[in-house]
């Protein structure tokens, strides 16, 4: 079977095009990742994105046997132009140890306000309610239900490398790998 003659003129023109914008670049071609390098997604983001982006990445499965998957990509300049302001109630509701105990708890499966009363460290039900409703209005916990609670699904990894990049590693057993810092361009 044959292309038509017109598809086939166009089809000459469009790679005669690509050839001629292909001659005009100026600057090199970024280089492709390097296949099992420690900094694949680094050396993916560098390549997409050589103006600076910031990827968090993850997948979760929790305890309860729930999974998360999550991925979020943002440009440097639009990070470092925004109003940072606007971040300040979802990590001020991250700032106090009741409510990180409240959301860990959570994705471990306790997810009813009579079981969060349950737990010394939980209980009373004033502070409780008032925990609950600051993690609420921030958007780390939504309500399932009269009493029940659950960490957006799309929180649920966000929450976790915010946790990473506030120096939590865990025990240490099972870590993936740790990246470096760089200051210079590699």
């Amino acid at each position: 079977m044959t292309a038509p003659p017109d598809l086939e003129d166009r089809l000459r023109v469009l790679e005669e095009r690509v050839e001629a914008l292909e001659g005009q670049r100026t600057d090199p071609p970024t280089p492709s990742p390097t296949p099992g390098s420690d900094f694949w997604a680094l050396d993916t983001l560098t390549t997409r994105h050589p103006q600076g982006a910031v990827l968090f990445s993850g997948h979760a499965r929790l305890p309860t046997g729930e999974r998360y998957g999550w991925q979020d990509t943002a440009l440097t300049p639009d990070l470092l132009a925004a109003d940072w302001g606007g971040a300040a109630p979802a990590l001020a509701a991250l700032g106090h140890p009741l409510r990180l105990a409240l959301l860990r708890a959570v994705l471990h499966g306790q997810r009813t306000t009579a079981e969060f009363q349950a737990r010394p460290d939980l209980a009373g039900a004033g502070k409780l309610y008032h925990h609950l409703r600051e993690l609420q209005a921030a958007g780390w916990l939504s309500p399932q239900g009269r009493g029940r609670y659950m960490v957006p699904a799309g929180r649920v990894v966000s929450l976790l490398v915010i946790l990473r990049a506030a120096g939590l590693s865990g025990s240490g057993e099972g870590r993936v790998e740790e990246g470096e810092a760089h200051t210079s361009e590699r």
